[in-house]
């Protein structure tokens, strides 16, 4: 399991040399051990304690922790061609603390209820996390290119800041909206070719400031829109041209209930390129843009799950209906990043840390981001791209352990070994069952697969070695 850290993490540096191979050692341990707690991984108290000392070290942050896997990304970014999609999303590390203050706070919610009956605001305690998963159309992920901690010192609701100020009116720069601008730039300074990038997000990141920075660096965007803005020359808004805007195509797609079954959904699209012009409050600041709009809807009610009501905003141009179907299979592919956050929650057991203050949090959070890449690629790598080579992820010795431990598939034998008969048997390690209708290996069986492998091999150099 050492040598794809050794490569995702040949070009990371810390001000002392010791911090480096502290940092490499610290990813090696967790990557054994994913889902166990740093004693765990680290087995015994000097390396457990060590790596406490790095993660509270005052020389260690999360760029430097992160800066080995962005050049790993932008390596692996240029070995592709065409567009690739950037998925921008935010997401909370909730912790309960004693002393929250060390932490931050994420948010208040409401808990229990009290003598009185009245339920009790309780402070939610934790960490935000703002990251940008670069992915191929196909769907693989090839890293990470920006990310984005920070903490609440108090909390106020969008809904009461409203009644006092204007949000509008706010510069972008004084919002936690920015992270948005900043992990664009920082994801077009790391890649260099913004015209190959599309950068998606939900409605969060429906900003007129994230437009403009877009065409000021020369990249692409594709967001969902909630803003009904200003259109044309001001007098209507752009509700009112898309309402007048023809049916351009009917599209068939399989979507999932509520319980999980797949089931059908056709999709009405429209389209139109709007000139739409920026808030009121910022139009000396901002100009107009000419964007297009994509609007996706079911007429149909259905009975067991929300009908799809999906209004796309993008700098590129749509001519033909395939074009806006393609645009609408880009976004639905934001998921992806929700799914590297649930590995990291589910996975990597992120919220489950104890240590003290957020400084040790974001600096955990920021190594369990390379391990869910991992777990995450070797999930999709079989899907996306099977003509890999075997030796891309798996060494000499867990090729030889795989095929004594488990046997060949009945459709396999005879057939020569790929990359995915071999992530098949890390999943059927981890619970896969591979009958014929199953679908492909998910994440939980993978990150469990990994790590039964791991203590495989381990034992297995720990025999040949006492030989």
């Amino acid at each position: 399991m050492t040598s794809w850290t050794d490569e995702e993490l040949a070009l990371s540096q810390f001000p002392d040399a010791r911090l480096t191979r502290r940092f490499k050692l610290l990813v090696e341990r967790l990557a054994e051990g994913i889902g166990e707690t740093i004693p765990m991984a680290c087995q015994d108290w000097a390396n457990t304690k060590a790596a406490y000392r790095f993660l509270s070290n005052e020389r260690v942050n999360e760029a430097d922790i992160l800066a080995g896997h962005f050049a790993s990304t932008r390596d692996r970014f240029r070995a592709t061609d065409g567009h690739v999609l950037v998925l921008h999303d935010t997401t909370e590390f909730a912790f309960q603390r004693d002393k929250p203050d060390l932490i931050g706070i994420t948010g208040i919610t409401r808990g229990g209820k009290n003598i009185a009956g009245r339920r009790t605001a309780v402070t939610v305690c934790g960490v935000l996390m703002h990251s940008s998963l670069v992915v191929t159309p196909d769907g693989l992920p090839l890293g990470m290119s920006a990310v984005k901690f920070w903490n609440r010192k108090k909390f106020k609701g969008a809904n009461a800041l409203k009644k006092k100020i204007n949000p509008t009116r706010v510069p972008i720069e004084e919002k936690e909206s920015v992270r948005w601008l900043e992990n664009l730039r920082q994801t077009t300074a790391l890649l260099s070719q913004p015209d190959r990038c599309i950068h998606i997000g939900d409605r969060e990141s429906d900003i007129y400031e994230l437009f403009c920075t877009a065409k000021e660096v020369g990249t692409h965007f594709l967001v969902r829109t909630c803003v009904d803005r200003l259109a044309g020359d001001g007098q209507h808004t752009v509700s009112d041209e898309m309402n007048t805007a023809e049916l351009k195509a009917r599209h068939l797609i399989t979507v999932l209930t509520r319980n999980g079954q797949p089931a059908e959904a056709v999709l009405d699209i429209r389209y139109r390129r709007i000139r739409i012009l920026p808030p009121i409050g910022k139009q000396n600041r901002y100009p107009g843009l000419t964007l297009t709009v994509i609007h996706a809807r079911e007429d149909a009610t259905p009975q067991d799950r929300d009908p799809i009501d999906w209004k796309l905003l993008t700098d590129l141009p749509v001519s033909a209906p395939l074009q806006a179907i393609q645009k609408l299979e880009w976004y639905a592919s934001r998921w992806k990043i929700e799914t590297f956050h649930k590995i990291l929650k589910s996975g990597c057991k992120a919220e489950q840390s104890k240590l003290r203050t957020a400084e040790r949090l974001v600096n955990l959070i920021a190594v369990f981001c390379i391990l869910s890449w991992r777990i995450f690629w070797m999930t999709m790598i079989n899907r996306s791209d099977s003509a890999m080579p075997i030796n891309a992820a798996f060494s000499d010795t867990e090729r030889q352990l795989l095929d004594r431990l488990v046997p060949d598939l009945p459709c396999e034998k005879g057939l020569p070994k790929s990359l995915s008969s071999y992530i098949r048997k890390v999943a059927r390690l981890g619970g896969y069952l591979a009958r014929a209708g199953d679908p492909p290996p998910g994440n939980t069986v993978m990150w469990r697969g990994l790590s039964r492998l791991t203590d495989i091999v381990l034992g297995f150099e720990a025999a040949d070695v006492g030989n």
